[in-house]
C-alpha cells in the first residue's frame, strides 16, 4: 500500500503520512473508533478482496491516500495476471485519474489505459468504447510481481530506477498497450467495478474535508460530528482537540485535530489546524490559512504555517510558485527578505528552509504570526532569522512521531471524557465500546456513570455493557453482575412490546380431548446472527432458511390436555423427566439452564399463567386454573439430541406456545407464536435470535427480513424449492449428525456481547451476512445450484470468522474427510457441533461422502440422517 509519497498538496500529515491521516467517525454507522484513521478504514475492504481472490493472486497494491466503500457483496474474482478494480465515474472526475478503455463490443477485455485524460478525449472514446476510473486497487499475480520487479532495475541489475506502476506498467496493459513491451503485453488483465463502489481522495487539503463532509453527507439528515460544540456548518470538524473556540455562521471548511485551540482564536474560513500544543495565544487566522506545529527532537516546535491551496511546488524565483495563498516573492518582500535569507534548495520549495524551531511557545506565537499575518512584526523577524529552519521535506524527517502522537493521546483522553460525561450525545454509544473500553482502561479514566432512567433503552444496555468491559479489564469482579444487568435491560425492553398485550387464556377444548403440535426444525442458509438482538434492534435482520423434517417426521411434538386436579403436569418423554407445579413461584422458577421444563414454565408464563401477564388477577395459581376449568398437562417430545444446532430449544418454545395458544383460545397467528418466543427465550436468559422459530413454524424456504427496533416481526418472502426437492439435486442435499454437541448459551454470550460493544469488526461482518443473505435469496431463485454450494461454504466461513470456537478440531477432522466431495458445508445454528449439512457436487459424490463416513464414525452416535423439505411448517390437531 502507497501514501503519495512527499504529501505536498497535503502538508498537514506529510511528517505521519497521509496514510495514517486521523478521521472522524461518521454518526451514521455504529462501530467505529475515536482513533480511526485512513488506514484502519481501508484495510477492512482490501482484507475483504484478498480472502475472495483465487490461489494465483498472492499481491494486492492499493493507494493509500483514498477511502474505498463497497455498498454492495463482491462479484467473483476471475483468474488473471492482473485484476484491477475501477468505478463508474463522470468525466469531470476521471480526468485527474488513470481510466480503463474497453471497447463497447467487448465489456470483459481491456483495450488499453491512459492516464488523466481530457474530458475531450473521453467525450471522442465514449462513441465506441466505455471506461472505468482505476481506483488504485490492483490484484497481481507472482508473474506479474516478477516482471514489475524485473522492470523496476536498470540493465545492469544491480540498482533500482524509477519505474511507475500506473503511468508506465499499466500503459503496457491490454489489447492495444500504450506501450508496447513484449513481455507485458503478454499478460492477462481483468477489470472488475467495485459493486455499489464510491471513491474518496485524500490528496490535498481541500479534498480533506470535501471528502470526509460526502461521507458525512451520505445520510441527509445526518450532519454532526463528534466534538464539544454544536457547529454552525457541516464542514466544521474537530476531533482529538481541545476547543473553546466559538464558531459563527461565516465558519466553514475548518478541520481541526490534535490541537488547542482556546477562545482567543478567532477563525475564518478553510483552515487545517494540526498538532497546535497546549497555549494561551491570541491569533487571528486569515480565510485560507493553516496552521501545523510539528514536535521536533525532545522539546523544540517547527512553525509549518501553509495555504490551503498550497502545493509546495515551483522554484522561489519563479513568480508563479506561491505560499500562503500568494506569490512566494511577495511573501519575501513583506517581510524585508530575500532568497539568500533562505537556505537549501531554491529550485523546489520543497527543499526551501522556510519553518523555525523553537522550545517556547510565546515564541511559537510571533513566529506565527510574522509568517501568517503580521510581517513587520521586528520581533518575529529577528526570531525567524536567529532560528535553526528545516524544509518541508526535512519536517518529515526529522519530525518526533512519538511526541506527536502522545499529545494526540492526551487530547482524546479528554474527548473520551467529556462524551462519556454527556449521556445526551448519542453517538457515543454508537462508537466501538470495545476500544472504548481498553481505552478507559488503559488511560486510568473514571468507568462512565450509570446513565438514569430516562435515556434510551439501547443507550443504557450500552453504558452498563462498556461498565462491564472495562471492570473485566481492570479485574473488577463486579464485571459479571453488571454484565447481567445489561442483559436484564435488554429483556425488559423486549417484554415492553407484551406489556399492553395481556392475555385471558380459557379453555377450548372438551375433557377428553388432546392438543397436539408438532413441528419441524430448521437450516439456516445465510445471514444468521443478523436476528439475534442487540443487533437486529438497531440494524435489522435478513436471513435466509429451510423447515427440514427429519426421517419423514416432524422431531419436535407436545400434547396438551386438561386434568382434573388445579395443578399443572409437565413431562419428557425423550428426557425422562415430570414435575408437578402447584404455585406460581415453582412456575415462575423457569431460568434454569438446562432443567427439561424452563421451556414450557416460561410458555405458561407468556400464556397468561403468570400475574404480570394477566387480564384478571388471582392470588394463587390453583385460583388461577380453578377459574380456567381444568389443570393442564403438557407432554415434551424432542426426538432430536440438545445442541443440534438446528434451532431445537427456540423451535421446541414456539410448538409448546402453538399448543398453548390453541388449548387456551388465545387467538395467535403464526407471527405472534413466533415473537413471543423471542421474549421467551430472554426470559431463559439463553438468549437467540428470531430466526430459529421462524425457520421452523414456517414452512419450506423463505427470505426473512426484520426492521430495526424492539418490535421483531420479520417479514417472510418465500424461495422455489427447486434445488431441494427436484431429483436432479435432492440426493446431494446430506444431513449428519456428528455426536459432539456444543450448548449455543457459551457461543451466543461472547457473539452477543461484542454486539453490546458495538464491536467494529463484529459489526462489520454482521453487515457481510446481511449482503450475504441477499445474496443467497437471488441465487436460489435462480436455481443456481453450484453457486448455491460455494454460498453456503461462504456462510460456514462467515460463521468462523464470529466466532473461531464455531469449529472446534474434531469437526475439523469430520470435513477433511468429506471436503472435496462438496460444494460447500456448514454446522447448522451457532456451531461447534451437532448436525454437519453437505451439499455433495453431484449424486456420485453424495454416495462417496456416505461411505467415506459410515467407514470413518468419529463416535458411536454419529450418523447420517433422512432430511426433507417440510411444506406444512408447525402444525397443531385435536383428537
Amino acid at each position: 500500500m502507497h501514501a503519495g509519497g512527499q504529501s505536498r498538496r497535503l502538508p498537514g500529515y506529510a511528517p505521519s503520512g497521509k496514510i495514517l491521516t486521523p478521521i472522524p467517525v461518521f454518526d451514521w454507522e455504529r462501530g467505529q473508533q475515536l482513533g480511526q484513521n485512513l488506514l484502519s478504514l481501508q484495510l477492512p475492504l482490501y482484507k475483504k478482496i484478498m480472502n475472495a481472490a483465487p490461489e494465483s493472486l498472492h499481491t494486492l497494491i492499493a493507494s493509500g491516500d483514498v477511502y474505498l466503500r463497497a455498498e454492495k457483496p463482491l462479484q467473483s474474482i476471475p483468474e488473471a495476471d492482473i485484476v484491477c478494480y475501477g468505478l463508474w465515474a463522470d468525466a469531470s472526475l476521471a480526468t485527474h485519474h488513470g481510466v480503463f478503455i474497453m471497447k463497447r463490443s467487448n465489456l470483459e477485455e481491456l483495450d488499453y489505459m491512459i492516464q488523466k485524460p481530457s474530458i475531450e478525449e473521453l467525450e471522442t472514446l465514449s462513441k465506441s468504447h466505455v471506461y472505468l476510473m482505476d481506483i488504485g486497487v490492483w490484484l497481481l499475480s507472482d508473474r506479474a510481481v516478477d516482471l514489475l520487479m524485473k522492470h523496476s532495475y536498470k540493465k545492469s541489475k544491480a540498482e533500482i530506477s524509477y519505474y511507475d506502476l500506473y503511468s508506465e506498467f499499466g500503459m503496457a496493459l491490454g489489447s492495444h498497450p500504450k506501450i508496447q513491451d513484449e513481455e507485458l503485453n503478454q499478460l492477462s488483465i481483468a477489470i472488475l467495478p467495485l459493486p455499489g463502489g464510491e471513491f474518496y481522495h485524500f490528496g490535498t487539503s481541500k479534498e480533506l474535508i470535501s471528502s470526509i463532509l460526502s461521507i458525512q453527507n451520505k445520510v441527509a439528515d445526518q450532519r454532526r460530528i463528534m466534538h464539544r460544540k454544536i457547529k454552525p456548518n457541516p464542514a466544521i470538524f474537530v476531533q482529538n482537540a481541545k476547543t473553546s473556540v466559538s464558531f459563527s455562521n461565516s465558519n466553514n471548511n475548518i478541520w481541526i485535530e490534535n490541537s488547542h485551540i482556546n477562545f482567543n482564536w478567532k477563525l475564518n474560513s478553510a483552515h487545517i489546524i494540526t498538532g497546535v500544543p497546549i497555549n494561551d495565544w491570541s491569533i487571528s487566522l486569515p480565510s485560507g490559512i493553516c496552521i501545523d506545529i510539528v514536535p521536533v527532537g525532545d522539546s523544540y516546535y517547527a512553525a509549518h504555517p501553509y495555504g490551503y491551496e498550497d502545493i509546495f511546488k515551483g522554484d522561489l524565483s519563479d513568480k508563479s510558485t506561491c505560499y500562503l495563498n500568494k506569490p512566494f516573492h511577495e511573501w519575501l518582500e513583506e517581510r524585508h527578505l530575500n532568497l539568500d535569507d533562505i537556505g537549501g534548495d531554491i529550485h523546489d520549495i520543497q527543499t526551501a528552509k522556510l519553518f523555525p524551531l523553537t522550545d517556547s511557545t510565546d515564541n511559537l506565537q510571533t513566529l506565527l504570526k510574522w509568517m501568517i499575518s503580521e510581517p513587520d512584526s521586528s520581533k518575529g523577524r529577528d526570531l525567524w532569522l536567529q532560528s535553526e529552519k528545516l524544509s518541508a521535506e526535512e519536517l518529515s524527517e526529522r519530525a518526533n512521531l512519538e511526541r506527536l502522537y502522545r499529545q494526540r493521546e492526551q487530547f482524546r483522553k479528554q474527548n473520551w471524557i467529556d462524551l462519556s460525561a454527556n449521556h445526551e450525545k448519542s453517538i457515543f454509544y454508537q462508537l466501538d465500546l470495545e476500544d472504548a473500553a481498553h481505552e478507559f482502561s488503559q488511560m486510568n479514566l473514571s468507568i462512565p456513570e450509570i446513565l438514569p432512567d430516562d435515556v434510551a433503552q439501547m443507550n443504557r444496555i450500552h453504558n452498563r455493557m462498556l461498565r462491564a468491559r472495562i471492570m473485566k479489564l481492570n479485574d473488577d469482579k463486579r464485571y459479571e453482575e453488571e454484565k447481567s444487568k445489561a442483559f436484564a435491560l435488554l429483556r425488559d425492553g423486549l417484554l415492553g412490546e407484551l406489556s399492553d398485550k395481556k392475555v385471558s387464556p380459557h379453555l377450548s377444548v372438551y375433557e377428553d380431548q388432546i392438543v397436539w403440535g408438532r413441528c419441524p426444525v430448521r437450516i439456516d442458509l445465510a445471514g444468521g446472527w443478523t436476528d439475534t438482538p442487540p443487533y437486529s434492534l438497531y440494524a435489522g435482520g435478513n436471513v435466509v432458511n429451510l423447515a427440514i423434517e427429519l426421517n419423514g417426521q416432524p422431531p419436535l411434538q407436545v400434547y396438551v390436555k386438561p386434568c382434573k386436579e388445579n395443578h399443572i403436569i409437565l413431562r419428557s418423554i425423550d428426557m425422562g423427566a415430570m414435575e408437578v407445579v402447584d404455585t406460581y413461584e415453582e412456575l415462575l422458577d423457569y431460568k434454569q439452564v438446562g432443567s427439561p421444563f424452563s421451556i414450557p414454565k416460561a410458555a405458561l408464563a407468556l400464556s397468561g399463567f403468570a400475574p404480570k401477564m394477566q387480564n384478571k388477577c388471582f392470588s394463587t395459581l390453583q385460583e388461577q386454573l380453578k377459574d380456567f376449568g381444568a389443570g393442564i398437562e403438557i407432554t415434551l417430545l424432542a426426538a432430536i439430541p440438545a445442541g443440534s444446532g438446528l434451532g431445537t430449544s427456540s423451535i421446541l418454545a414456539s410448538t409448546v406456545l402453538g399448543s398453548l395458544n390453541d388449548f387456551c383460545g388465545l387467538s395467535w397467528d403464526k407471527s405472534e407464536i413466533c415473537n413471543r418466543t423471542l421474549v421467551l427465550e430472554q426470559l431463559l436468559t439463553t438468549g437467540g435470535g428470531w430466526q430459529d422459530q421462524y425457520g421452523g413454524v414456517l414452512q419450506g424456504v423463505k427470505l426473512l427480513q426484520s426492521e430495526p427496533g424492539f418490535n421483531q416481526q420479520p417479514l417472510a418472502r418465500w424461495l422455489p424449492d427447486e434445488l431441494f426437492s427436484s431429483p436432479e439435486y435432492r440426493d446431494c442435499h446430506l444431513l449428519y449428525y456428528t455426536g459432539i454437541t456444543r450448548v449455543a448459551k457459551n457461543i451466543l454470550g461472547e457473539i452477543v456481547s461484542s454486539m453490546f460493544l458495538n464491536s467494529n469488526e463484529s459489526l462489520r461482518l454482521l453487515s457481510e451476512m446481511k449482503d450475504h443473505a441477499l445474496d443467497m435469496n437471488e441465487t436460489i431463485q435462480r436455481g443456481d445450484f453450484l453457486r448455491y454450494g460455494k454460498l453456503v461454504g461462504k456462510t460456514w466461513q462467515q460463521n468462523k470468522q464470529l466466532d473461531a470456537g464455531t469449529n472446534p478440531i474434531a469437526i475439523d477432522n469430520i470435513i477433511n474427510l468429506i471436503k472435496d466431495y462438496c460444494l460447500g458445508y456448514k454446522l447448522p445454528g451457532a456451531g461447534g457441533g451437532g448436525y454437519l449439512y453437505m451439499i455433495a457436487k453431484d449424486p456420485q459424490a453424495a454416495q462417496s461422502i456416505k461411505k467415506i463416513l459410515t467407514d470413518n464414525k468419529p463416535n458411536n452416535r454419529a450418523r447420517f440422517v433422512g432430511m426433507s423439505l417440510s411444506q406444512t411448517g408447525f402444525q397443531v390437531s385435536r383428537s
